[in-house]
């Protein structure tokens, strides 16, 4: 299947929801600018369209990407080498990119994604067989808990989790501006409100120090926390490896400085974690995070599935096709990407859709491709700019 056009669309899509983060706020909608705005790509391939969409997280704390950089690097630099090349060529096209233009993982994710689509339709077979095929075809799901002003806040954004929604792996945001006690603080409420039943893990996003990491985790065992994601600076992974050794029991997941296959090595050289995070627009797509998985797999190190700012079904579908190809003993809690799901948050691109949750899961779509149907009228009411790349 050859490629012959790719179409780039900046939409304008409401704001949906906003999470505070000990390193940023990441809100699921759309910042006032073009920074933050959603990038969807279609791929037409010997009349098949294929389609994926990505939101550049802009102003995050790790991941430097914006819609701009997107566009000019799919326009100026991928798209015109995609242009004429076999769809299923990922190894040699992407290895091309490395050449050409390394790292850009949010542009690299959304063309990753629309290949794949169009791959799997042209096929007739679900994006999950191109990947191995279907290990978990239900996919357990974690809910992100917000930095919250208070504790009622936060156990009624837990409360909704749980009585709306059935999830009960609960990640809650932590090393915020008011001190580790404070977060101890908040978890022991949560504990206390929720009872022993709902799995607890932390991520920190880097705000502790190493002593303040060891203090605070010591500190909430007594209350189960099951896993903190990234306690401290992602570059320490000697001091990772220190807050690890000091706190068994509790899971350790490295994640914002997880960009490739060498960086899971590292963090298993170091002894620094018990799992490895992988964002599949941090990575660049579905293709290498299948390969890290790997990996992973290798160095006796489970994979965590986190989503940033997922806010389409689009998105969320690509995310769920690796999570479903990878085996369960491989995963470390739910996957993170509920936000993207029908009947949490509605997505205007996709007015109907049977992708959505029921009892804290949601089963892999099972169509050819990603499964997911994109209104046309609604793509063109929402677009801000277009750009084609072809011969």
């Amino acid at each position: 299947m050859k490629i012959e056009r790719i179409e780039i669309f900046v939409t304008n899509l409401p704001s949906r929801y906003m999470r505070r983060t000990a390193g940023s706020s990441s809100d699921t909608g759309a910042s006032g600018d073009l920074m933050g705005k959603p990038i969807l790509v279609k791929v037409y391939a010997d009349g098949v369209i294929g389609y994926g969409q990505v939101r550049p997280t802009g102003r995050n704390h790790f991941l430097p990407d914006t819609s701009l950089s997107v566009v000019a690097t799919i326009r100026d630099y991928y798209g015109p080498r995609l242009i004429g090349a076999n769809l299923e060529d990922f190894e040699l096209l992407w290895s091309d990119f490395n050449r050409i233009l390394p790292r850009n993982g949010a542009a690299r994710a959304v063309l990753d994604y629309a290949m794949h689509d169009a791959l799997g339709k042209g096929l007739g077979v679900p994006v999950h067989t191109l990947l191995g095929g279907c290990a978990q075809p239900v996919i357990p799901l974690e809910w992100s808990v917000s930095l919250a002003d208070s504790h009622e806040e936060l156990i009624a954004d837990c409360r909704r989790a749980i009585d709306d929604f059935g999830i009960t792996n609960l990640s809650l945001k932590a090393g915020g501006p008011d001190g580790w006690r404070a977060d101890v603080a908040m978890v022991a409420a949560v504990r206390e409100a929720l009872g022993p039943d709902i799995t607890l893990g932390l991520d920190a996003n880097m705000g502790w120090t190493v002593p303040e990491a060891i203090r605070a985790l010591k500190a909430m065992l007594e209350y189960d926390i099951s896993y903190v994601e990234q306690p401290i600076a992602h570059s320490n992974l000697a001091g990772l490896a220190m807050v690890r050794a000091a706190v068994g029991g509790v899971s350790i997941i490295a994640d914002e400085g997880i960009h490739d296959a060498h960086d899971v090595v590292s963090v298993a050289k170091a002894s620094a974690a018990d799992a490895v995070c992988l964002k599949l627009v941090k990575v660049g797509g579905i293709r290498l995070a299948r390969k890290i998985t790997d990996v992973a797999e290798a160095c006796d190190l489970q994979v965590n599935l986190g989503g940033t700012a997922i806010m389409s079904q689009l998105e969320a579908a690509a995310i769920a096709h690796y999570y479903a190809s990878v085996p369960k003993a491989s995963m470390l809690a739910g996957g993170e990407f509920i936000f993207g799901l029908g009947g949490v948050l509605e997505d205007p691109l996709v007015p109907e859709t049977d992708f959505v949750i029921g009892h804290g899961e949601a089963a892999v779509p099972q169509s050819p491709g990603l499964g997911v149907t994109v209104d046309e009228s609604a793509l063109k009411s929402h677009t801000l700019l277009a750009e084609v790349v072809q011969k």
